[in-house]
Order: C-alpha cells, then structure tokens, then sequence
C-alpha cells in the first residue's frame, strides 16, 4: 500500500490506483464501553493493499520547512504544505495522545470527485492530522483547516476520529472542478452511544449553528469548547443548492440523502454491515432488516444507537469478525458456502446470468483485508501507555490483534512497512504468514477454521493479561522515568508482534500437515517393532448435504448399479 519516509511522506507505490471502497468502522464512546476505554475500528479491505504498520517518530522541523505530499493510494506527488513546528510519534492511525483516526470511502456524487490543483487526499489528511493533534477535536480542525487551504482531492469519506474521551464521525466530499475545498459535517457521539459507518455516509440532519452546541468553519477555532457537539463546513447547504442537489429548508437538510444518496448497493453491501454490528450490541435492530438487505430504503437505521451492555476491546476483535451469521444473509448457509460451510466469495460482487444481475453478500469480514485494529484509549493511564493500537494483517476472522503501545517508538520487523509487498512474498512478513493459513481455511473452513479461531482466541487472552500487567508496570515507572517506561512497552509490542509472527508460521505448517490433500491426520503411537507407524487418517468426505446437491445436480451419473451401501 502506501508507507511515509519520516518528514517527506514518501509513499511506495501500489500496482493499481484502485481506492480503498471497502472498509469498516466501528465507534464506542467510553461511556458504552466495559472499562471506560474509547474505541475505534477499522479495516482496510482493498484487493492490492498490503498489511503492514506504519510509523512515523516525532520531529521539530525549522520554519520555513516544507511538506511533500503524496497521494495515499497511488503515490503520485500532489504537492507542498507547510510542515509544522514539531509532530507527535504515530504507530498505524494512533498517535502518542491516543488520538486515533479511521475512514471508509463512501464515493458520493461523482462529479465531485476531481478537484484539480488540490494537494490534500483523505489519506494524508488523516496521518498528517494524526501527526498535529493532541485531542480529536483537534484532529478535526487540522483536517478541515488543510483541505480548506490546499484544496481536497479524494471522493467522499466517512472519518472515525477518537481520543481518550470522545468520538466524532466526521463526513467529507469535495467540491469538484472549479472549486477549492470541500463540504463536511462533524459530529460527536453522545457518550454511552457506539456508531458505526461502512462505504455508506450515514450522517443525515444535524443540529445548525447556534454558536453553543453547534458552530461552522467559520468558528472553528471555538471546536476546543466542550459544549461544541457539531461543527460543519459553511456553504455545505448553500452549495447543495448553488448544485442544484437541494431546494428544501435548512433545517431539513441532510448530508448523506444530498451528497450520497443510498441505493442498494449501498445498503444491502454497506450499511448491512453497520446493522449486523448494531444487532449484536441492541435487541430490537431487526426491524432494520428491510432497509440493510436493499428492500426498503426509507427505513434508514439511526446513527448511532445505546447498547444494552457494555463493550469490551475483546468484543469489538469479534464484531470484526462478522459473517452475517445468524442473519438471514448468513454467508455459511447458502449454497455459494460450498460443502464446508467457507463464508467467503470471490469477486466480482456482482455476476449475471441470463440478463439477471445477482450479487454476493459482502459482510465486515473478508479475504482482501490489508490490515485491521481496534484502537483503545483510555484517560486513567499516561497517554504513550494508555493507547493500545491493537493490529492484525489480513482476514479479521483468522487475524491476531497484537497489541501495539501508542507511544512505542519502533515497530516489530515482521509488520513493518517495507517488509514484503503485495507482489514480494517474503516468510518473514506477518502478511504474508496469516494470508498462508487463512488461504489454506478457506479449502476446508469448517474443519480448519475452529482450530484458528482456538488458537487466535488464546494468544489474544494471554495479551489482554499481559497488557493489564504491563500497565501496571509502566505506569508505575513512568512517575519517575517516563523515557524507561515507553522503552518498556516498546520491547514489549516489539516481541509480541515478532514472536506471534513466529507462532503462526508454525501454527500453518501444523495445520498445513494435518489437512493437506483432504485428509484429517493425527500422528499415530508408532508400536514397539517399528520404526514408523502411519499416521491415523479420517475422511469425511463432503457431507450428506452437499452430496444430495450432486444427485440432485447430476441424476445417475455417478450411480455405481448393484453396489451395496456402505
């Protein structure tokens, strides 16, 4: 994907410029949460886009410097800014004052997607923001403060941005040729609320300035007050109607109904997504159902809802981890799932037959995940250990979220950027070693994918304890020696990652062994007299279900006349 040489933003360049269209957050507010952490997560699904864990340590530069900025998703030089008096350490999309920040492209009108001349895309918006800010708010003025200046040239994206004590979901679209800038709404997430966006805008009516709760650009500088729940760019309503997308009343004004209006797709591919996460934390969600399977689009779900239990880091790994199981687009029970029950389907997303388009499920879960995490914020710890970047690379179902320290300042070799990519296989990049296992699941996935999830399960328990200890630790020494305590949690993200990458590797020739050609194998006791014995061997075949679908499929083409049943 894309990596940035410390102050340059020099980005390797990818083999496609395909954007990143398919991603998802998921938004708990430290009120929602188990422990009074904030939560945010996010995965980076693009066909091409490798894993790995950026890393950018902080600097002071002189006055006067200035900033190369490269497009996030091809690499392509946009231009200068001025770069800042100093900039924060940031490992993945957290920062040393856990401030974390995540997006999914939703696209949006499309004649606003090229802006010509404009220097600032969503993904340098983001790291550059991450590299500027010390709260979420903050994080937010930078962001609209660069495209206001440098102009904006990337399609419309929902942004996730968190700090140790609040989340915001910040919705942004260009305004196309001929102008400079963009159009945008901020809003932040009542505390004991979650959201959650996925390639859908999701923002609709907000509150309209009224100088206390809300404010415009124009008063960005008052973001910092906290009373502030909403700021927005000042002409996005009178460009709507300068557009000619609305002629309504302000009041009634809806960012995601003008600027990117739902269709099915945009449903049934994206904001199901959304509703099988709002599910699994509220009952009562599917009376949404309608709306997330594409059927009726007036039934738009609310932004964000209260769950009826608190949510630990532990089960926002897990709701990554959907299929739409138990729902009735469960992507192991219909027949694309193939007799070992895998809820994965190559693309395209779409096919026709007979003049008839159809289309697969696409759940939070799936195959072309580049990396994934959940980043955790919490207010009671210093802030370089009280940020954890929990990360994985590839499918979040068979991923490890290993937990990185927010103020680390070096990553593990195995996930560090430039370590491999997407067309440089290499053993010792942690990409490359859970795409080996992931890959060989999907062949048997029912058999395979429990020990995975066994395994996966007891290496993020034995983090979750080792983290509570490590806090404890570095907390204590940080009173007296804060240099020693983030050298601390460096050694110790830098083992974690590097020794789960060594575990996996040999996780997959195990698993590799035991199910290789079809078979089940379980080492035998070799008896007393021989040197070897062969190992034990199941067969299981393909399953009564699946083999009535060959009858059925194939009448008596197989039928053996005369042989008895076994």
């Amino acid at each position: 994907m894309k990596r940035f040489v410390i102050a340059t933003f020099v980005i390797a360049l990818i083999s496609t410029i395909q954007p990143l269209i398919a991603c998802t957050n998921f938004l708990v507010t430290k009120g929602a949460s188990a422990d009074g952490s904030t939560f945010i997560s996010y995965a980076a699904d693009s066909h091409v886009l490798y894993g790995e864990l950026y890393h950018w340590p902080a600097a002071t530069y002189p006055k006067g410097t200035m900033l190369d900025v490269y497009e996030w998703d091809t690499g392509k030089f946009m231009g200068q800014i001025k770069q800042a008096a100093e900039t924060y350490n940031v490992v993945g999309n957290m920062n040393e004052f856990q401030v974390a920040i995540g997006e999914t492209t939703y696209g949006g009108r499309s004649d606003l997607h090229q802006q010509p001349g404009a220097i600032i895309d969503y993904g340098s918006m983001m790291y550059i923001a991450l590299q500027r800010s010390k709260s979420a708010r903050e994080a937010i003025r930078v962001m609209t403060q660069l495209v206001n200046e440098y102009g904006y040239s990337s399609s419309g994206e929902s942004i996730s941005v968190s700090d140790p004590n609040e989340v915001w979901i910040f919705e942004i679209i260009g305004k196309g040729e001929g102008q400079k800038g963009a159009v945008w709404v901020a809003l932040k997430i009542p505390d004991g609320y979650v959201c959650a966006h996925a390639n859908q805008a999701r923002i609709r009516t907000f509150p309209l300035a009224d100088g206390k709760k809300s404010i415009t650009f124009s008063n960005i500088d008052k973001i910092d007050h906290p009373a502030i729940e909403c700021v927005y760019a000042d002409d996005v309503i009178s460009f709507a109607r300068e557009k000619g997308y609305y002629n309504g009343e302000d009041k009634d004004f809806s960012f995601s109904d003008t600027y990117a209006p739902v269709d099915f797709g945009g449903a049934r591919f994206c904001e199901v997504r959304v509703w099988s996460f709002f599910r699994s934390v509220k009952e009562g969600m599917d009376k949404y159902f309608d709306y997330a399977s594409g059927h009726n689009l007036e039934n738009r779900m609310p932004l964000w809802i209260k769950p009826d239990r608190k949510i630990a880091v532990e089960d926002v790994m897990d709701y990554m981890r959907d299929h739409l199981e138990g729902t009735p687009l469960d992507m192991t029970q219909d027949i694309g799932a193939g007799p070992f029950k895998n809820p994965y389907r190559w693309r395209p997303l779409t096919w026709e037959v007979d003049g008839q388009v159809y289309c697969n499920e696409r759940a939070t879960a799936t195959q072309q995940t580049g990396f994934v995490f959940v980043t955790q914020s919490r207010s009671w710890l210093p802030d370089p250990i009280g940020g954890i970047h929990w990360f994985g690379v590839d499918d979040a179902a068979s991923t490890v979220f290993v937990p990185m320290y927010c103020g680390i300042t070096r990553v593990p070799e195995a996930y560090a950027a430039g370590n491999g990519s997407m067309m440089d296989f290499n053993f010792d990049a942690a990409f490359w070693i859970f795409n080996m296992v992931s890959n060989f699941a999907y062949t048997r996935y029912n058999y395979i994918h429990p020990e995975i999830r066994a395994e996966q399960t007891k290496l993020e328990g034995n983090f979750l304890n080792e983290t509570r200890e490590t806090d404890k630790k570095a907390k204590e020494m940080y009173e007296t020696d804060p240099e020693g305590a983030i050298a601390m949690v460096t050694d110790y993200s830098v083992k974690a990652g590097n020794e789960t990458a060594k575990h996996w590797l040999e996780f997959y020739k195990y698993l590799f062994t035991k199910y290789m050609d079809g078979n089940i194998k379980e080492k035998s006791e070799v008896p007393e007299g021989y040197k070897y014995y062969p190992a034990k061997v199941d067969q299981p075949g393909y399953g009564e279900f699946w083999y009535r679908k060959i009858v059925e499929e194939t009448g008596d083409l197989f039928k053996m006349p005369g042989a008895p049943a076994h």
